[in-house]
């Protein structure tokens, strides 16, 4: 049985056997008691050594902290126990005896990042795990339920997507390539075939920031599709959040009161969702003393201050051309402005998602590589995209990290991957 099984009054009187880890253990008089843990919870156990055999015994004075073990005995009811049950064991067998276990409690975050591998079994990342899993479902689920596809865009690129200064360099069998920074542009050529199209890969940025919201390995929830214009663009943006919002919400509420997460602004997270341009924007922030000028380009701290004005997520919309993507199309009301979007999560999580109208005439889109500096060679395939067929589409991009970061009420993004990659650490 999992744990979970038996914490319920239905369990009560049962003889079970459970498998798991030793989470916690202390020895009173002639009893030791484990609390053991597995992927459901925990349960504690407790070990009477006036009602085991000896071996049963001589293993519950040896056992250790995140030792192995299987535990055969009968659930009961007890209140003082930390889940209100528990089991009372007749036979406990070690499977895999712990060394000391080198993480007590206390210990700093580099110490922690250090011995990541054993830090994933603290209770806290194990329910921040759980909560993605829900957000990776809820965005699958969402995909498939409203008739896209999704498709297998490679992550070894020869183009940049954004910035070449922000990319990972490989060598490739002798030629310079790159780590993706994000799939959109393959992801392009594939709404010729399927209309509407995601993915979900591994992005790579080499940005020298080291902000509690970056990462230079992240989850990238993408999607594209052809005849979407921005309002298009923008309702599947927010349907999408709200349906991952609410999928957390309705599977995994136990996970976020154990983290101690306000959930007020996510039971507020329903469509739709408020916009303000880019230029109203920059008129809040003025207002509020932020030294910030038309045509600067948004970070975290602007961001957080812009997301005190509401309640739940908001858009940004018609950003100056030249601080955005030279794929994202220009406004044909006013050229100074770019039909791209970014969705901000409320309570200064900031950007969780970017998107755009895709530039799709071929002579536009080649002035605007060639304005960004861009070898022209480089996307002739792209550019191709726009010679034969093309169409007008739109896309986004949803970071994986930054939405469970905001829905987990973290402090850092770190927490939201099993294994964080950023500025000068690679490890373990």
């Amino acid at each position: 049985m999992l744990i979970k099984e038996t914490l319920k009054d239905e369990a009560v009187g049962l003889t079970v056997k459970l498998k798991g880890w030793v989470y916690r253990k202390r020895v009173v008089g002639g009893k030791v008691f484990i609390v053991l843990r597995d992927s459901s919870g925990i349960i504690q156990c407790v070990i009477d050594r006036g009602n085991v055999d000896s071996k049963t015994w001589i293993n519950a004075e040896k056992i250790t902290r995140e030792s192995s073990c299987i535990v055969e005995g009968v659930v009961r009811k007890e209140p003082r126990a930390p889940t209100g049950y528990e089991v009372h064991v007749f036979k406990l067998k070690i499977v895999g005896l712990s060394d000391w276990f080198p993480i007590r409690g206390g210990e700093g975050v580099d110490y922690l990042l250090d011995n990541r591998h054993l830090w994933l079994r603290s209770r806290k990342l194990q329910a921040i795990m759980k909560i993605k899993h829900a957000v990776l479902q809820a965005g699958r689920e969402y995909f498939n339920k409203n008739g896209w596809w999704e498709v297998t865009p490679p992550i070894i690129t020869g183009s940049a997507c954004e910035s070449g200064a922000t990319q990972f360099e490989i060598n490739y069998f002798g030629q310079k390539a790159y780590l993706s920074q994000s799939a959109q542009l393959y992801l392009e050529s594939l709404i010729y075939v399927l209309d509407k199209v995601w993915s979900l890969t591994p992005s790579f940025r080499a940005e020298k920031s080291r902000t509690r919201r970056h990462l230079a390995e992240y989850w990238h929830l993408e999607a594209e599709a052809a005849w979407y214009g921005m309002e298009d663009m923008v309702k599947i943006t927010e349907e999408l959040v709200s349906y991952i919002v609410r999928k957390v919400l309705d599977e995994r509420i136990e996970e976020l009161e154990f983290l101690k997460r306000n959930v007020k602004f996510l039971e507020n997270a329903k469509p739709p969702y408020p916009r303000i341009r880019y230029d109203d924007a920059i008129e809040i922030l003025q207002k509020k003393g932020v030294d910030v000028k038309w045509g600067d380009d948004l970070g975290a701290d602007e961001e957080r201050i812009l997301t005190q004005e509401f309640d739940k997520p908001f858009f940004i919309t018609h950003f100056p051309r030249q601080i955005k993507a030279f794929y994202m199309k220009l406004d044909p009301e006013d050229p100074r402005f770019v039909l791209g979007f970014d969705l901000l999560a409320p309570e200064g999580y900031g950007e969780i998602v970017g998107g755009s109208v895709r530039e799709n005439d071929y002579n536009t889109l080649l002035k605007r590589i060639s304005e960004f500096g861009l070898n022209p060679e480089e996307y002739k395939w792209y550019l191709d995209l726009r010679k034969y067929g093309s169409v007008p589409h739109s896309g986004f991009g949803l970071g994986i990290e930054r939405t469970v970061m905001w829905v987990a009420g973290l402090d850092h993004i770190r927490d939201a991957i099993p294994f964080p990659r950023f500025r000068e650490r690679l490890r373990p």
